[in-house]
């Protein structure tokens, strides 16, 4: 499952409401032949790792593609915790790490890629990409841990790995990674600006 975003408008929302019912009926299937949320997260973190692979290699459009059939595994867990009722903590703590490995693992593969193609700016970006992705979770992480809120931004995890796999499908990376650097970091930002705000009214 995606980082957790309150607001009811926001996109991650937006998706899951109308796409809930498809989401449960799959998730009710494969909650009767015997699987668990942790399975499907498991089977994500490895496609995504064999996604990661693939860009690496240069194959960008099959790790798009690869990357987009993982992608909705994300909600079918969550809809399978429900669904059972007994989601847990520690399957929502190591759900939300498995999230950063999926993310990673395909800018890894980035980073290679760029490597290989000796593009410095490449690198360069898919490092500050990196970060701000982590930073957005981090500072949301941090922010609950001190009783607080930072569900602000507007490119939360979802939207990354929608603008990351277009860009290996069209196979202009660059492109994606160029954007999550700038709205990643922005998004950050927001957060910290939101917890700073919230934190002078105590």
């Amino acid at each position: 499952m995606p980082e957790r975003d309150g607001s009811k408008g926001s996109f991650e929302n937006i998706l899951r409401n109308g796409f809930k019912k498809p989401l449960d009926g799959i998730a009710a299937v494969l909650l009767r032949i015997g699987l668990v949320p942790n399975h499907i997260t498991l089977l994500g973190l490895l496609g995504n790792i064999a996604a990661g692979i693939l860009i690496a290699m240069g194959h960008l459009r099959w790790a798009g593609l690869l990357a987009g059939l993982m992608a909705p595994l994300d909600a079918v867990d969550g809809a399978m915790a429900r669904l059972r009722g007994n989601p847990g903590k520690f399957g929502s703590f190591i759900d939300s790490v498995i999230d950063r490995y999926d993310e990673l693992a395909l800018l890894g593969g980035l980073s290679f890629y760029f490597i290989n193609q000796a593009s410095t700016w490449g690198v360069m970006l898919t490092f500050a990409a990196a970060g701000g992705s982590v930073l957005v979770s981090y500072t949301r992480a941090k922010a609950e841990a001190l009783g607080l809120e930072a569900k602000v931004g507007i490119m939360t995890r979802i939207e990354r790995s929608i603008v990351l796999i277009v860009g290996l499908l069209i196979g202009q990376p660059l492109v994606s990674v160029g954007i999550i650097v700038i709205l990643a970091n922005v998004t950050a930002i927001q957060r910290i600006a939101s917890v700073w705000q919230q934190s002078k009214v105590e």
